[in-house]
């Protein structure tokens, strides 16, 4: 029986599981945001929390256990650059779990596993999408049709007075009625 022991299986040994909690954490940290199970991102959370925590700590020592469990230069640096500076002032609870439905495979359950603060998140978001068009000209489109708009009933006036002067409009008409 396994009365006692903690953390999950997840149907792997100990080797492969250890190389799926570093490339999780390591996901999570450089994207942000990544889609996984529930048991996974349960068991990836509070070593993914971990981390970030040596990355507050800062020093030569916290860089180097960093190193040796994500096995990525370029993820540690972004973890002790960017991530960790954003969570100095939280002392704890970094990432959250949101439940998103089951996968239409298998139908296993799927989250989010996201870092908390938002800002992060947010700058993620705003790297991945588009600058959006901007409403500038939509308002200076206004503006040319208004000026023509006055201008032509300035000419309106004017032009009915002229058509009522003339009478050659109805000898045009006629001319194209024959």
């Amino acid at each position: 029986m396994r009365h006692a022991r903690t953390g999950k299986k997840l149907g792997r040994d100990s080797a492969h599981r250890k190389a799926l909690y570093s490339n999780l954490a390591g996901a999570l940290i450089e994207h942000g945001r990544i889609k996984t199970t529930v048991t996974k991102a349960k068991a990836v959370k509070p070593l993914a929390e971990q981390m970030i925590t040596l990355g507050r700590r800062g020093d030569l020592h916290a860089r180097r256990q960093a190193t040796a469990f994500l096995r990525s230069r370029d993820v540690v640096h972004r973890l002790f650059t960017d991530v960790a500076p954003l969570f100095k002032d939280r002392p704890g609870g970094y990432t959250r779990i949101v439940r998103i439905g089951p996968r239409p495979g298998d139908a296993a359950e799927m989250v989010y596993l996201e870092l908390v603060d938002e800002e992060y998140v947010a700058t993620q978001r705003e790297e991945r999408t588009p600058e959006p068009v901007e409403e500038e000209e939509p308002a200076e489109v206004e503006e040319l049709v208004e000026e023509p708009v006055a201008e032509a009933a300035d000419e309106s006036g004017g032009g009915a007075d002229e058509s009522a002067d003339d009478g050659d409009d109805g000898a045009a008409d006629d001319e194209v009625q024959k």
